[in-house]
């Protein structure tokens, strides 16, 4: 019968003298597949192999792209500010209301748009909020934002690539009153730019005011940060793009320009100080706005907005 190991010769003795029960055991495991073959990036032995790994060193030894944002989060305190950043849509987490703090129309309409927007609303001691907003009047409500992510300066040629148009950026360069920012990035929004780019250091950042002022842009376009604005300039230039620079005695007037329908780049300076001067001297073109009487002159906003209007109505 079937599995009688008593039968005559169901055990066969091997030369090595290891028993092997009919045609089972080893020979049958020496017998089954391996498997299917590997690919030929998996093959170590393989050209193709080999190929994949020079190409992911070239790709590990390139300078990884550096996406920056703000150390800590910032805290809107005051009834007022909060609900202005609330209704603006400021990207708020949490807003935080101190214990036994009168209830008043302001602190009900910030519950009611905390709650409309999913934002958490927590209750803490008037002690804690003090702490959290480092002794700021908060009149017992304050608001968290987080950090903010900056985009990086190439990010902004690769959005206009990605929309397949011609790139238009805003730079701004000594602007350092937070509303401008803001003023920029909206009127840079509504004017189909494709980004805007600050410095790193010694500039407005995207605060709690900046995103006021841009009264929602910021969420709508992306806003890049560089270390060294002359070398990220001239970088621009060399993707193609020209680099025109807002200055109230430039070579050229706003309606004569005629790099509107290019790939471009403005560079628009503190109302005060105007355009640094290496950031003059990298402009390929200064342009000025003309203006009834010289002596005013129009703060970054307003310039940013009266540029763009000019060069979307050039492109279109």
């Amino acid at each position: 019968m079937a599995g009688n190991s008593q039968r005559k010769g169901s055990i066969k003795k091997t030369g090595k003298g290891n028993p092997t029960a009919g045609s089972g055991g080893r020979v049958r495991r020496g017998l089954e597949g391996r498997g299917p073959t590997p690919k030929a990036k998996d093959r170590p032995n393989h050209k193709v192999y080999k190929q994949s790994q020079k190409v992911d060193k070239a790709a590990a030894a390139r300078p990884k792209r550096r996406r920056t944002g703000t150390t800590d989060a910032e805290w809107v305190a005051g009834r007022n500010s909060v609900v202005e950043a609330l209704r603006e849509g400021v990207p708020v987490t949490g807003v935080y209301v101190a214990e036994g703090a009168e209830r008043d129309a302001r602190l009900r309409e910030a519950f009611k748009l905390a709650a409309e927007g999913g934002i958490n609303l927590l209750e803490v001691s008037r002690g804690e909020l003090d702490r959290m907003t480092a002794g700021a009047v908060h009149q017992g409500l304050a608001a968290r934002i987080p950090p903010y992510e900056y985009a990086h300066a190439d990010d902004l040629l690769e959005l206009a690539e990605a929309n397949h148009e011609k790139p238009l950026i805003v730079v701004l360069d000594q602007v350092t009153d937070p509303r401008n920012l803001g003023a920029v990035i909206r009127s840079a929004a509504g004017f189909g730019a494709h980004g805007v780019l600050i410095p790193e250091r010694r500039a407005a950042g995207m605060t709690a005011s900046a995103w006021k002022s841009s009264a929602g842009a910021a969420a709508r376009i992306p806003v890049a940060q560089t270390v060294n604005l002359v070398r990220q300039l001239k970088a621009y230039q060399d993707a193609g793009c020209m680099v025109i620079g807002l200055a109230a005695d430039g070579d050229v007037s706003l309606p004569d320009l005629d790099l509107a329908d290019g790939p471009l780049v403005v560079v628009v300076g503190s109302e005060g100080s105007g355009l640094s001067r290496l950031v003059s001297e990298t402009c390929d073109q200064l342009v000025s706005i003309p203006m009834y009487n010289q002596v005013e002159s129009l703060n970054a906003g307003v310039a940013a907005s009266v540029t763009l209007y000019a060069i979307s109505q050039a492109r279109s």
